[in-house]
């Protein structure tokens, strides 16, 4: 049976945008810049509220120029630029009410801290004709962008199961601003998983979950570990576990999304989560029996993985619709409010819990 061969890459801007950045934190670091380089895009200005972080990062990455304050960037940035904002949630509308309209955007998830947030980031950007989007970079993951392509052509057959699974130790320790937030699982991890499947399914009908913390990280209070089902009706099941706290060893360590059809199924494995931030081999196994397919598990070679070309993703475009290349902005603001919504309704179930039993 000859190899399928499956799109895994982003379509590029037939003419980038120069992009300015509003915050240099090690998400850029470790993944805004690398895309950018990769895909040539040319970052030409940056500022970063610390100063020695600015430096250290423009030595780095060879920014040209770096701002001394916000409103500095936004006047001294390219009148075609893309503001690249990598800030905390809270952050995000204060900058936003800064930046001349009609210009373009894009936004570090989340959306805000919570729903009211993203409702006034999103009012903000509407009042301001932004053309804004939200970093939900996971859907541009290459190994993403070939489980749509296998799904679009219809080789699942009818989508009955998708499963987010992760057990790893992550290191909270990277991201000391999550600390004091009530909410951080959902809202900064497993938000990615939950745009993901939205961007396969829909809309869920409802949401059931739980939240909790874990003791060896109390000092965490957003939660540690987080199961969430997204109720499609019969079918698909879909469901969201992760439990960051698993420090025994690597051995037992998992991080996969799989997709169950009535003709075959995707598994694919996530390994960035795995000894962050270096990670494991990503793995991306297949099976198609129906159709005349082999009927084993098949194993497609992926070039790139989430860290760090999903970004150059989000960022084309971002940049392809700003130019009228294309007519669809994905993880533009009024889709992710839903995204941000969904997350809402996950945190009101985990907020009111289960049934109790009843007296037997």
């Amino acid at each position: 049976m000859p190899a399928f061969e499956f799109r895994q890459a982003a379509i590029l801007p037939a003419r980038p945008r120069p992009i300015v950045s509003i915050g240099l934190g090690g998400i850029v670091h470790d993944a805004h810049y690398p895309a950018y380089r990769l895909a040539g895009f040319d970052v030409v200005g940056g500022f970063d509220i610390n100063g020695e972080r600015a430096a250290m990062m423009a030595d780095k990455f060879d920014i040209p120029r770096l701002y001394g304050s916000l409103s500095e960037a936004i006047q001294g940035a390219p009148a075609d630029a893309v503001f690249d904002i990598a800030v905390p949630g809270g952050a995000i509308a204060d900058i936003l009410r800064e930046i001349p309209a009609g210009r373009a955007a894009l936004i570090q998830k989340p959306m805000g801290e919570d729903l009211a947030e993203a409702r006034g980031i999103l009012d903000i950007c509407r009042e301001r004709e932004l053309l804004a989007a939200i970093n939900f970079q996971l859907r541009f993951a290459p190994f993403v962008i070939a489980a749509r392509d296998m799904i679009e052509q219809g080789l699942l057959g009818e989508l009955y199961d998708v499963e987010f699974r992760v057990q790893c130790n992550t290191p909270w320790h990277l991201w000391p601003f999550l600390f004091p937030l009530p909410r951080c699982e959902i809202l900064y991890h497993s938000i990615h998983y939950v745009d993901l499947i939205r961007s396969f399914c829909g809309n869920p009908q409802s949401v059931y979950a739980r939240t909790i913390s874990h003791p060896s990280a109390p000092d965490l209070r957003g939660g540690a570990r987080s199961m969430i089902i997204m109720d499609y009706g019969e079918n698909p099941r879909v469901n969201v576990m992760t439990n960051h706290s698993h420090a025994y060893g690597g051995e037992k360590h998992q991080s996969y999304v799989k997709f169950e059809g009535s003709n075959g199924a995707i598994q694919i494995r996530a390994g960035l989560n795995m000894n962050y931030p270096d990670g494991v081999p990503d793995r991306f196994e297949y099976i198609l029996p129906g159709e005349g397919g082999a009927p084993g598990w098949q194993t497609l070679d992926i070039k790139g993985s989430w860290f760090p070309e999903a970004f150059i993703g989000t960022m084309a475009s971002l940049m392809r619709y700003a130019d009228g290349e294309t007519a669809s902005l994905p993880t533009s603001v009024e889709d992710a409010i839903l995204t941000m919504a969904t997350v809402e309704a996950a945190y009101a179930s985990s907020q009111q819990g289960g049934t109790p039993l009843p007296q037997v």
